[in-house]
């Protein structure tokens, strides 16, 4: 029944694609990333200062754990 069916109308053009945009940053961005990955970097550093263990679990001899415990 296809001859029963209307032609559909052309497609208008598509419009121009957005020109991209500029690689150059400006000083205040670059300022804003600086503080943004300095902040990331401070975060980062903190957790893991509170890790107390290796990948190797702990890494003290008994002797220096007790020598802790007794107050040496």
């Amino acid at each position: 029944m296809g001859f029963l069916r209307p032609k559909t109308p052309a497609l208008p053009p598509p419009p121009p694609p957005p020109e991209p945009p500029s690689s150059e940053l400006s000083a205040e961005e670059k300022e804003r990333i600086k503080k943004e990955q300095d902040k990331i970097r401070r975060m980062r550093k903190g957790r893991r200062s509170t890790i107390l263990t290796g990948p190797l679990g702990v890494q003290e001899t008994e002797e220096d754990a007790l020598e802790t415990l007794l107050g040496k």
